[in-house]
């Protein structure tokens, strides 16, 4: 009797299992790219090594006269639905791209106030925060949850809480360990980091700011597991300025603590850095040192392993005089995101030698590769089907992927 039952089970379990597995199978995305790379192209963009999955024009994502100003990528937590998050001059643009051979543009968030060429929109949980510099913008928020069930796509949608914190900013970045959110460039703190606490998502609150630096560009704010115990836990903010990249202890608001700052030859506009995973390295842009010094697309390299003492460890020049924008760390790959010369997947696993690999590229902005601001603005790498989101300020939206062998 008690073989029989456990012959019963053990054959309803495969049964059931069969059952999971013929459901997976049936419900799995399959994904056809609109554009493979082949022969060094895509359709008509320049390419190695990643597909063209999902485009749409500058115009199908902002209407007439748009400008692509920033991007970014959201997972819903439950359903795993993917969305890219596009800024335009005008508002940010919504895109479900789970299924990328029938994404869609469910609507846009439009500006507080006035069009603007600077917008930047980051994520925390479920919620939004966008910035800009338009006059009396403030930060907008949206639950993102509204994503799920649009019926009649595109439509408008409506911020669901506005805060006066700032008039005006350059960008926001988000500590997702913390809950801190960071502004900079805005009328508050001489442009140098202003810190919200957004753990409350139905109401932010101001939580002081940074005053003694200069006016910062961008930041990376992240809760630090590096070699440098002295600071393990930490929250650890690096500033990239015109004159200078600074670091600084933020972990209490009230009293943030400079660490140290660093310059370096020819330093024109220090933009926009990453750490790599192990929090060694930080990788940064410059978005002058290609116009003012006439060199190839420049990245520069510090070994953080004492944040106390910055140490350069190299520059990796890139094949082209195009300018650096933004840079992301995913893994051992660094997505760069180089204007004129599209995006590009370097390879750092032999960061210890100072050495990067150039292995695979897409070019949103084939008509040229020159010193100028136009093309790729930035990429995202971090969602989990592997999928790129790149926009682009002439050439709208794309999301790429790496090419099955």
């Amino acid at each position: 009797m008690i073989k029989k039952t456990f012959f019963i089970i053990l054959i309803a379990l495969i049964v059931s299992c069969a059952k999971n597995d013929v459901f997976e199978r049936e419900n799995q995305i399959i994904i056809n790219p609109i554009a493979k790379c082949e022969n060094g192209f895509a359709g008509e963009y320049p390419c190695n090594d990643y597909d063209l999955l999902a485009h749409f024009s500058l115009e199908e994502i902002g209407g007439p006269d748009s400008v692509i100003t920033d991007s970014w990528g959201w997972t819903h937590p439950i359903s795993n639905q993917e969305f890219a998050l596009i800024c335009t001059n005008k508002g940010v643009t919504f895109i479900n791209i789970t299924d990328p051979a029938n994404a869609i543009i469910l609507g846009t968030l439009k500006t507080k106030t006035e069009n603007s060429l600077s917008r930047s929109i980051r994520t925390f949980n479920t919620f939004a925060y966008v910035i800009s510099d338009a006059p009396d913008h403030g930060i907008q928020s949206l639950n993102l949850g509204v994503l799920l069930n649009i019926q009649n796509p595109p439509v408008e949608f409506t911020s669901g809480r506005d805060y006066n914190f700032v008039n005006t900013a350059n960008n926001i970045s988000i500590n997702e360990n913390s809950g801190f959110a960071y502004i900079t460039g805005s009328n508050k703190f001489n442009g140098s980091p202003q810190f919200i606490n957004i753990n409350n998502s139905l109401k932010a609150i101001e939580a002081g700011g940074y005053s003694e630096g200069e006016y910062i560009n961008e930041t990376k704010v992240i809760t630090y597991k590096g070699p440098d115990t002295d600071y393990t836990d930490k929250e650890i903010l690096i500033g990239s300025n015109n004159s200078e990249v600074v670091i600084l202890d933020v972990t209490d608001k009230e009293n943030p603590v400079k660490i140290t700052s660093f310059t370096y030859p020819n330093i024109g506009k220090a933009h926009q850095g990453w750490f790599t995973e192990d929090f060694k390295y930080f990788i940064f842009g410059d978005t002058l040192d290609e116009v003012n010094n006439g060199v190839n697309t420049n990245t520069i390299v510090y070994d953080f392993t004492d944040l106390d003492n910055p140490v350069h460890h190299f520059n990796y020049e890139g094949n082209t005089a195009a300018i650096d924008n933004k840079g992301y760390v995913k893994d051992n790959l660094y997505y760069q995101a180089n204007f004129t010369n599209g995006i590009r997947i370097i390879d750092i696993s032999n960061i210890d030698s100072k050495s990067f690999t150039e292995i695979g590229f897409f070019d949103t902005y084939p008509e040229n590769n020159n010193t100028e601001a136009k093309g790729t603005v930035n990429v995202y790498p971090y969602l989990e089907s592997g999928n790129i989101i790149v926009s682009d300020t002439n050439n709208g939206f794309f999301l790429i992927r790496k090419s099955k062998t």
